[in-house]
C-alpha cells in the first residue's frame, strides 16, 4: 500500500511539472547536441523566438481556460501585419477627396491591436450569443480573416516598412528590433502582458469567473456569471495578444506578408497545454502556459541549430501536441491529479 502510495505521489508530482522536467531535458540535450546553444547570441534569439509563442499562448489560455479553442490566432497574426503595414507602406487613399493619409507610428500600433480584439469579440459573439461551437467559429474566422490578409495586398508583401521622415510614420521597426537597456522591447512586452494577465487570472473576479466557467459553466451561469459576457472578452484578449504577434514580427522583418502567423495557433495551444492548462477547462495557469511556450520555442530553435530537416521538425512537432493532449488526459483521468 505504501509503495502505491509512494509511486502514485510520484506520478502526480512529475504530472504537475512535466513542463520544467520537458524543459530541463531539452536544455540539456540540445547543449550537449549543438555547441552554440547556450552563447549570449543564441540565448537572446531563443528568447525573441520565445517571445511570439508566449504571447499568444497568454491569449490562448484564458480561452481554453473557459473550455474553449481558438484556431484564428494565425490567421489574426497575419491580418493584423498586413493592416500595420498597409497603413505604413501606402497609408488610406481617400480618393473622393483626392488625399492619403498616413497615421503616426503609436497610432498604428493601437488601432492594429484594437482590430485583433474587435476579431476576438466577433468569435466571442458567434460562440456565445449565436451558440456557434468554438472549434467551428474560429476556424471560419480563421479562413475569413486569412483571406482579407491576402485581398489587402492581393497576395503581394509590403515591404521596406520604415516609414519616412516627411510623412511622420518612421519608428515602425524599433518594436522589433529595438531595445532598453539591452532588453529588446518585444520580451518587455512580453514580460508586462505576463505581469498584468497573471495579475488578472490570479486576483480579480474577472479571472475567477474564467475558471468557474471552464470547471462548470451550467454552474457558473446559476451563481449569476455572465457566462455569454466572459466568453466574449477572453476571445478578445485572444484576438488582442494575436495582433501583438503580427506587429512585432511585421516589425522585425520590416515588411508584412499574408501568410504569416500560419499554424501559430498550434504553437500557443501545445504551449498552454505543456504548461498545464486543461483542455476541457478550469485548470491551467498563465505562468505555465509561457513555461510551455519556452519548451516549444527551445524545441523549435534546438532542431534547427542542430540542422533537423524543416520537414521532420513539423513530424515533432505533431507529436509533441499530441503527448500534451495525451497528458493532459491522463491527469483529468487520474485522482488527485486535478487542481487548478
Amino acid at each position: 500500500m505504501k509503495n502505491n502510495l509512494k509511486r502514485f505521489n510520484i506520478a502526480e508530482a512529475a504530472m504537475k511539472l512535466r513542463a520544467y522536467i520537458a524543459l530541463f531535458i531539452l536544455v540539456i540535450f540540445f547543449s550537449f547536441t549543438s555547441p552554440n546553444f547556450l552563447t549570449a547570441t543564441s540565448l537572446i534569439t531563443m528568447v525573441r523566438h520565445i517571445t511570439l509563442n508566449a504571447i499568444i499562448a497568454i491569449g490562448a489560455t484564458f480561452v481554453i481556460l473557459t473550455g474553449g479553442i481558438d484556431l484564428s490566432i494565425g490567421s489574426v497574426i497575419g491580418f493584423c501585419g498586413m493592416i500595420a503595414g498597409g497603413f505604413i507602406y501606402e497609408g488610406i487613399n481617400l480618393s473622393f477627396l483626392g488625399i492619403t493619409i498616413y497615421f503616426w507610428v503609436p497610432a498604428i500600433l493601437i488601432i492594429t491591436v484594437l482590430i485583433g480584439v474587435f476579431i476576438g469579440f466577433l468569435n466571442g459573439i458567434l460562440i456565445s450569443k449565436f451558440n456557434v461551437a468554438a472549434f467551428i467559429a474560429t476556424m471560419g474566422t480563421m479562413y475569413i480573416f486569412r483571406g482579407f490578409a491576402l485581398l489587402r495586398s492581393q497576395g503581394k508583401t509590403f515591404p521596406n516598412l520604415q516609414g519616412r521622415a516627411e510623412l511622420r510614420n518612421t519608428g515602425f521597426p524599433l518594436l522589433g528590433s529595438g531595445s532598453f537597456l539591452g532588453i529588446p522591447y518585444s520580451i518587455l512586452v512580453m514580460i508586462f502582458l505576463v505581469i498584468i494577465m497573471v495579475y488578472i487570472a490570479k486576483k480579480t473576479p474577472f479571472g475567477r469567473r474564467v475558471y468557474a466557467i471552464g470547471g462548470n459553466e451550467n454552474a457558473a451561469r446559476l451563481s449569476g456569471i455572465q457566462v455569454a459576457k466572459v466568453k466574449t472578452i477572453v476571445y478578445m484578449i485572444s484576438g488582442g495578444c494575436a495582433a501583438i504577434v503580427g506587429l512585432i514580427i511585421s516589425s522585425e522583418l520590416v515588411a508584412a506578408h499574408p501568410a504569416t502567423g500560419e499554424s501559430y495557433e498550434m504553437n500557443a495551444i501545445a504551449a498552454t497545454v505543456l504548461g498545464g492548462t486543461s483542455l476541457a477547462g478550469g485548470r491551467g495557469s498563465i505562468g505555465g502556459a509561457v513555461l510551455g511556450a519556452f519548451v516549444i520555442g527551445i524545441l523549435n530553435d534546438g532542431m534547427v541549430m542542430m540542422g533537423v530537416s524543416s520537414f521532420w521538425q513539423t513530424v515533432i512537432k505533431g507529436i509533441v501536441i499530441i503527448l500534451a493532449v495525451i497528458l493532459d488526459q491522463l491527469q483529468n483521468r487520474g485522482p488527485g491529479l486535478k487542481g487548478r
